[in-house]
């Protein structure tokens, strides 16, 4: 899923309204959270009838009966309402489930995270890192708000648990960073060509999410992306090889949800079905078209999302894209029947749950208004509906639709029983709550740290070394690292790893669009030192950044251009002779890159996308699989 953008734009609030809010928020703060922390006495750390229940069930039968039973009895005693509430996601605000927030006032009309619960007892949540929502401070402020809306759901309703979820893909998509562990991401994984490698990775990613109340992450991204250009998906993507690209998923998939017990797994979700690898813009801003043609689809986009359905994958999450010579009726892909119904579930047999992309991009929200949405999504396939703009609306529209019988409670009733069925399966009945006090000892350990950078120390991809300066044979004595960063970001982290090996290195951060004066000062103090490591991010936007590495080139001191995200910027600069990519900029990337600098390592990563020819993207200046080492 990609980041949500939170605006005016996106919540339909006007100024005028969010001035009433903010004169009357005291008070209403005041007497909500007086409601809220009156109405969710926290409910005691101990099986739930429901647990109890699961594990009698468990003792006299065998697990798929067991899981019917369950499913069987919760669903025949929710009422209508209740089965309507399994069928959303959503985001909520603040840190802690009894935090008073405006946020939470001017969207929910309650004043805290778990009055949200309990007031529409929605089937799941989602957590984000931004400055919109800030769920996330540390692993164990996470796990004590997961067990918060976990004990609102659980007192509440139709005491059915919560799914909660995140976009924990790794790499340049991550929203727990450190102390969890971190990963470079799908393409730096792609550039390993390991399966065990990206297995490893997401079962310590899965096993941290869990431990602090994470039952679903919307990973791994399954497109093929064939699309250089994409503004959207990019390294986010495995490979732009549809082989490549199953396999790795397919071992993602598998390191979810079958690296340990179900109370130890998460639910992985493939993205963005039918597959957004192709598309030159960004739905979040707009409505993509990709112009396969079936045959095309089938042949490109498909085979990841086949892979993960062959591995036995929980969820696949649409794309809001359209493909006009499959559908021609112009409906993005969340609101298509031939597309979710004909060809993802009849086509492919898939038959878990289908979860929309957010609901508040414009790419979904371009034909239709937001109370038409979830109605024509649940009639195009989907069961669970993430992030509507405003919940109340889509909950009653979705009601209202059931009523006039546009949709029979029948079908409601099939996508709450696969809901119910992928919470019961991952353990979140029979274990709703984490113990807060394990989240340190599993969360960022120090064997998944280690792990993590193994595994990265397999990703960096030589490209050029035209001039034989790689490895260092001989230490320099002072280094510059440049280009794009921010002050204490990715430049600062990548000096101080290369001072540890005895250069004296300063860092000069560029940004994305150097000016004349940046690249002026660059040059001066390339000038003054004996190597120089400038790092670039999209050059292709950036002719700026060209410039700065062409400047410092010419100063002619010895220069190492490091792509640290795409890797189709090798493509460009050919005065650079020595060009490394590493797919991402944390610190293990960082430390990878300086560990084959110095010959620790050697270069092990094969390109897992062709590098077009910057000058002429018709030609191809490094193929997929290409990759020096010494």
């Amino acid at each position: 899923m990609h980041r949500v953008r939170a605006n005016r734009a996106l919540t339909g609030q006007s100024p005028a309204s969010s001035s009433v809010v903010r004169r009357s928020l005291t008070t209403t703060l005041a007497a909500l959270a007086t409601v809220a922390l009156a109405g969710s006495a926290p409910v005691a750390a101990q099986p739930t009838a429901s647990a109890d229940q699961a594990r009698a069930d468990q003792a006299q039968a065998t697990p798929e009966a067991a899981m019917h039973g369950w499913v069987t009895s919760t669903l025949r005693r929710m009422s209508l309402e209740d089965k309507i509430g399994q069928l959303f996601v959503t985001y909520v605000h603040g840190q802690a489930a009894d935090e008073p927030t405006e946020g939470s006032v001017r969207d929910f009309g309650v004043a805290t995270s778990a009055e949200v619960v309990k007031k529409f007892h929605p089937g799941g949540v989602i957590y984000f890192n931004n400055s919109s929502y800030d769920n996330i401070d540390s692993p164990k402020q996470v796990a004590e708000l997961s067990n918060g809306l976990q004990r609102a759901a659980l007192s509440s309703g139709s005491r059915v648990p919560l799914i909660i979820s995140t976009d924990q893909e790794q790499g340049i998509v991550t929203r727990i960073t450190a102390p969890a562990t971190q990963f470079p991401g799908n393409m730096a994984l792609g550039a390993s060509r390991s399966p065990a490698a990206a297995r490893q990775a997401a079962a310590i990613t899965g096993r941290e999410l869990r431990a602090m109340g994470i039952g679903q992450n919307f990973a791994p991204d399954a497109d093929v992306n064939s699309n250089p250009q994409n503004p959207v998906i990019g390294v986010r993507s495995f490979s732009s090889d549809p082989a490549l690209a199953a396999q790795l998923v397919a071992a993602q998939v598998h390191g979810y949800q079958d690296s340990g017990r179900a109370t130890e797994t998460v639910s992985a979700a493939a993205k963005h079905f039918p597959g957004h690898g192709d598309t030159s813009d960004d739905s979040h801003y707009g409505l993509p078209e990709a112009k396969r043609t079936k045959e095309q689809w089938s042949t490109v986009d498909a085979p990841p999302f086949r892979a993960a359905i062959d591995a036995g994958i929980d969820v696949i999450m649409s794309a809001h894209i359209t493909m006009p010579k499959i559908d021609p009726s112009g409906e993005p892909a969340t609101l298509s029947k031939p597309i979710l119904t004909g060809m993802l579930r009849d086509e492919l047999g898939f038959d878990g749950v289908v979860v929309t992309d957010s609901l508040a991009m414009a790419g979904v929200r371009k034909l239709h208004s937001d109370a038409e949405i979830p109605v024509l999504a649940l009639k195009a396939g989907v069961d669970q509906l993430l992030m509507p703009v405003n919940l109340e609306l889509a909950a009653t529209s979705v009601l209202d639709a059931v009523r006039r019988g546009e949709i029979t409670e029948q079908r409601i009733d099939q996508s709450v029983t696969r809901i119910l069925k992928l919470k019961y399966k991952r353990g979140l009945v029979a274990k709703p709550l984490v113990d807060v006090r394990a989240v340190n000892s599993v969360v960022g350990n120090r064997s998944h740290l280690a792990e993590a950078q193994r595994i990265t120390d397999q990703t960096v991809t030589a490209l050029r070394n035209d001039a034989n300066l790689l490895p260092l044979t001989s230490k320099p004595a002072s280094a510059l690292v440049t280009g794009w960063g921010s002050a204490g970001t990715v430049t600062t982290t990548l000096a101080n790893q290369i001072a540890a090996r005895g250069p004296a290195t300063t860092a000069l951060d560029t940004g994305s669009a150097p000016t004349a004066a940046q690249i002026s000062a660059a040059v001066d103090a390339a000038g003054q030192r004996d190597l120089v490591v400038v790092l670039t991010y999209n050059l292709a936007g950036s002719p700026a950044q060209q410039q700065l590495v062409d400047a410092l080139v010419a100063t002619g001191k010895p220069v190492v251009a490091v792509a640290v995200r795409n890797p189709y910027d090798t493509g460009y600069v050919p005065s650079a002779q020595t060009w490394l990519a590493t797919y991402f900029y944390g610190a293990t990337s960082t430390e990878a890159l300086t560990k084959v600098l110095f010959g620790e390592i050697k270069p092990r990563g094969k390109l897992p996308v062709d590098v077009p020819d910057g000058a002429d993207a018709t030609k191809v200046r490094y193929p997929l699989g290409f990759g020096l080492s010494w």
